[in-house]
């Protein structure tokens, strides 16, 4: 074929980077790229794709990653294999994902103009790519774009530059990956500063004849020395690249003069020993700088980066860095994380990949780049990227919440004081409930009111409303401000609502006292009130120490207890094969306090223990009163609900849609009229799993704008 006849993919797949792909993965792109016109050429000039594969390939990627930043730059060969790539390679398709919502990150960098919290878009990157290999991809090609920038116009090769600075070399240098860490680095701070670049490159170049020759001298001297001790070596020199030597002379605050490592050679070695073995004939042979040997073999950065590093007076009274390190710690020097990515087809998980990947995902959660190391290390195994999420106010500011966060938990998270005011909110410019799930990548907009006014169901767990314990801290702080009368008449209020609910407005509270460790009722309300004790947990303390009426007298002694084996929800201890049913005057849900009594031509109807009808019957016939268990208690439950409220426009469409988010059915509902102007009382037949499903829904129903009570029937 003549060289004008050949294709872009053509050209592509001549270049070495593109030898590991698999006949099958350069079957299915000849037939992607099959199209006429533009349609066969990618989005992406010819050479900086090159490029990029070129970069890929330094760094071992596999056929895959080659494939997938192939299709990422030509969009219309990806669309016409779409449905093969979702159903034959599932694993393109996440790295093609990973590259769109890496550029979602660009594009908040470019809208806040380089500007704010550029860690946190580090962290929004990491939290939204679920495959990581995407991340070489994109160093590659900003390597790419970073090498042709210097044609480009002034304010592109400014963004290029500054995107590179904030966002892809810091990733770099996190991962280890040095190849293309020192190079990202350079070219950005050649455009960023090119005054202080050029002066340091010319002195740089001002010694580079007499550097390049004492270098091969240092070289065959150490060589030497080795060789004399039995220690195999490979010795070689070492380049600075000028943006270490700028950051170093900031740092230290020292002058070009005196770095010690401009001059620099490095020592491959087989094993750790040798490593140790080296560093003593290096320290026998010129004398070492004080306070300029590093061990980061024993304490490894937190890069992963180990090698020996030490400062030494070498020939002619020059400084010398050296550098002693084993072919592994060097493959990782040079490669960093990505020198573990070795990928196979139908190939089984390798432990130590999958240990380095969460390695990984703990480093990026870092902080800033300098810092105490212990603290950042504590940091690492306290908290792994998994358990956060990574949201974006509405100018773009990146705020990292628990996984499971709420808007409101986001409000606390910006100001304590939009917290208190905060009345509803937007979440991707649409309005949701408070105790709505946040994602990665959500842009949230808080709705304030003028006052400050918290309420105290967002301090009840079962609620949903906050997922942090920070917010909920917050909360409560508002409510200690509070006088002990305010906050005695609200836990009472919270409390008697929850008791009627459930019909446990008569029950005895001791067991809540004994339990909570609280010496008075009232205790027990100021602790409901300020939230440290929600009132399900009062009310499940008060189920748990129900019991059934004592029988007046016992007619036979009771069988021996034993564990139920009914395939019923419900089971009569020591009996076996009695019909069971529920009754229909209290409807127990699993979970409460439950009793039976045996009826004369039904079996045994199970009632809640403080079931009013239930303390009738026992006490005309004790005799018939049997212990009963919950047995199999899958499935749904029936109960009675009644609201009462203002009637309002879509109350009951609010209502409703409130049950169907709650998991929960509407069996029938009925309005009850005549309540008075603007009044409304409504009866639902609800089903639910349990008698907690139960409670929290009461709670919410509660917090729906017109609602005064909801209680269970």
């Amino acid at each position: 074929m003549a060289a004008t006849d050949r294709t872009p993919l053509d050209t592509l797949l001549a270049l070495p980077a593109t030898a590991l792909l698999t006949p099958a993965l350069r079957e299915l792109l000849a037939r992607a790229a099959s199209g006429d016109g533009d349609a066969a050429v990618p989005d992406e000039p010819l050479p900086l794709l090159t490029d990029t594969l070129q970069a890929l390939a330094r760094l071992n990627a596999d056929a895959e990653v080659i494939a997938a930043a192939i299709l990422y730059a030509a969009p219309a060969w990806a669309g016409r294999i779409e449905a093969e790539l979702s159903q034959r390679h599932p694993a393109i398709v996440a790295l093609l994902d990973g590259q769109r919502a890496a550029h979602q990150v660009w594009a908040l960098h470019a809208e806040r103009g380089g500007r704010g919290n550029q860690e946190g878009l580090r962290r929004l990157l990491l939290a939204i790519v679920r495959d990581l290999r995407v991340v070489p991809i994109l160093l590659a090609r900003q390597l790419a774009h970073l090498r042709a920038a210097a044609k480009a116009p002034d304010e592109q090769r400014l963004a290029l530059a500054r995107l590179t600075r904030d966002i892809h070399a810091p990733l770099a240098n996190r991962l280890g990956i040095w190849q293309l860490k020192w190079e990202l680095e350079d070219l950005a701070f050649r455009y960023l500063d090119p005054e202080t670049y050029r002066r340091i490159a010319g002195l740089l170049d001002d010694k580079r004849t007499g550097r390049e020759s004492y270098i091969e001298q240092v070289k065959r001297s150490l060589e030497g020395a080795l060789a004399a001790q039995g220690v195999r070596a490979e010795v070689a020199g070492r380049p600075k690249h000028i943006y270490s030597i700028y950051r170093k002379m900031q740092r230290k605050d020292v002058p070009f003069g005196e770095l010690y490592d401009l001059r620099a050679v490095r020592v491959l070695v087989d094993d750790v020993p040798a490593c140790y073995a080296a560093l003593g004939v290096v320290h026998a042979l010129w004398a070492p700088v004080p306070s300029e040997f590093d061990d980061y073999i024993a304490r490894p950065k937190r890069n992963d980066y180990r090698s020996l590093h030490t400062a030494v007076v070498g020939p002619e009274g020059k400084t010398l860095e050296v550098q002693i390190r084993t072919c592994e710690m060097h493959e990782q020097a040079e490669l960093g994380v990505a020198a573990h990515w070795r990928y196979k087809e139908g190939g089984s998980g390798d432990a130590a990949l999958e240990r380095k990947i969460e390695w990984m995902r703990r480093l990026l959660e870092s902080h800033q780049d300098g810092g105490d190391e212990a603290a950042l290390a504590g940091a690492l195994d306290t908290e792994l990227v998994e358990d956060r999420i990574y949201t974006l106010t509405p100018m773009g500011e990146v705020i990292d919440l628990p996984r499971g966060a709420t808007p409101l938990d986001f409000a606390y998270h910006v100001h304590t004081m939009v917290g208190h005011r905060c009345r509803g909110a937007k979440v991707n410019g649409r309005i949701v409930p408070l105790d709505h799930r946040l994602h990665s990548g959500d842009r949230v907009e808080i709705l304030t009111g003028k006052t400050a006014e918290p309420r105290r169901d967002w301090l009840v767990a079962a609620n949903g409303y906050l997922a942090s314990g920070r917010s909920r801290d917050k909360v409560r702080a508002w409510f200690h401000k509070l006088d002990r009368e305010r906050n005695l008449q609200a836990g009472r209020d919270l409390l008697d609502r929850e008791l009627k609910r459930l019909g446990l407005q008569h029950a005895d509270p001791a067991p809540a006292l004994r339990k909570f460790s609280v010496a008075t009722l009232d205790d027990l309300h100021v602790l409901v009130a300020l939230g440290d004790i929600g009132p399900h947990q009062v009310t499940r303390a008060l189920l748990e120490h129900a019991s059934p009426p004592e029988p007046a007298t016992v007619a036979a002694p009771r069988a021996p207890r034993k564990p139920p084996q009914s395939s019923s929800a419900f089971s009569v201890v020591g009996v076996d094969n009695l019909l069971v049913q529920t009754a229909r005057c209290c409807r127990p849900l699993p979970g409460e306090a439950i009793a039976g009594y045996l009826t004369r031509s039904r079996g045994v109807s199970v009632h809640r223990a403080d079931c009013t009808v239930l303390q009738r019957l026992a006490a005309r016939q004790p005799q018939r009163m049997l212990p009963v268990e919950w047995g199999r208690t899958g499935g749904a439950h029936d109960a009675d609900v009644t609201v009462e409220g203002v009637d309002r426009k879509h109350l009951l469409k609010d209502l409703t849609n409130l049950i169907a988010q709650e998991d929960a059915h509407v069996l029938a509902i009925s309005s009850d009229g005549g309540r008075g102007l603007g009044r409304m009382r409504l009866r639902l037949q609800l089903r639910v799993q349990d008698y907690g499903q139960l409670s929290r829904l009461l709670g919410k129903i509660e917090g729906i704008a017109g609602v005064e009570r909801a209680w269970r029937a």
